[in-house]
């Protein structure tokens, strides 16, 4: 059972929910400390105080905000944890708003929303049920760590989830990134969603959705603590030339991934770039003008005299 990180409320209008918190995610990730080769030792950052020069321990050590190159204001946790602030002690909803109108940019970490005891089951329910109804989702405001956050409030299986979001301003603009200016036809477009019909899944329940990465590095550590060869890196399929011409990327891709589902690979060829045919009123006026122009040249000859 994930550990209670934090306990506090919602508050929804003058409804209060007191719930409790736990992270909705685990992190599977490998982790590695550092070591000296020569011996194996353990080589470990020690923390030192610059005035008295000697090792401090955790107990020692506190927050502060340096004002000045030689002053430094102090914060203690409980000074932080008793900041006047409404969502200190309280996620306070501010709105509701369609899901689709969030920038995914914004949402961070997800936790889990607990109802805490028995009177608070049934406001709990009441703002699960009014979220899953509505199609919406809240956005909140709250304290935690020494700052102001801003969060999003959504129902997942039953039990209300809170999303960390990043304030607007911390979201960099990417006007700078844009690519430049260019000219995509028609037909370019079909074979991009052509190559996206192929590589659509119902689900993230598949092969391709797991960490082969973690998977790997296990193996290798396995295979050193029983002292045999790790396994050797799988050498991927030798690549034609690269294929600089997009719609025959675009075929080729969606052959492959067709393949790799166990599908026929044999797929009919995304159309090709044509070129634009000239409108008729445009070819017989040319056309016309070609003609003008011959009768014009032809009547200008006077015959040789002989």
């Amino acid at each position: 059972m994930p550990r209670n990180i934090w306990s506090g409320a919602i508050s929804f209008g003058l409804v209060t929910v007191p719930i409790t918190v736990a992270s909705a995610t685990e992190d599977h990730s490998i982790r590695f400390h550092q070591y000296h080769l020569e011996d194996m030792g353990r080589v470990r950052v020690r923390k030192y105080c610059e005035i008295e020069d000697r090792e401090v321990d955790q107990g020692e050590i506190g927050k502060g905000y340096q004002l000045t190159k030689e002053q430094v204001i102090p914060i203690s946790d409980e000074e932080l944890r008793d900041l006047p602030l409404p969502t200190a002690k309280a996620i306070e909803i501010v709105a509701f708003v369609p899901l689709d109108s969030v920038d995914p940019l914004k949402i961070g970490e997800g936790y889990y929303l607990a109802p805490s005891g028995q009177v608070a089951a049934k406001p709990y329910k009441l703002l699960r049920m009014a979220l899953d109804r509505s199609s919406k989702v809240a956005v909140a405001k709250y304290a935690w760590s020494g700052r102001e956050r801003l969060g999003l409030l959504r129902v997942r299986e039953d039990v209300i989830v809170l999303h960390a979001m990043r304030w607007p301003d911390e979201i960099r603009s990417p006007e700078e990134l844009l690519p430049p200016p260019v000219e995509l036809s028609d037909e370019e477009i079909d074979g991009a969603l052509a190559l996206m019909d192929t590589m659509t899944r119902e689900d993230l329940e598949h092969e391709e959705f797991q960490d082969t990465y973690t998977e790997a590095l296990s193996q290798i550590i396995e295979a050193k603590r029983e002292h045999r060869e790790p396994p050797k890196l799988q050498e991927p399929e030798a690549q034609a030339g690269q294929i600089v011409d997009l719609m025959a990327a675009l075929n080729e891709s969606v052959q492959q991934a067709r393949a790799s589902r166990g599908e026929d690979a044999d797929v009919h060829e995304l159309p090709k770039k044509t070129a634009k045919k000239q409108p008729a009123k445009k070819a017989a006026a040319t056309k016309t003008a070609t003609k003008k122009a011959a009768a014009k040249k032809t009547a200008g000859r006077r015959p040789r005299s002989a």
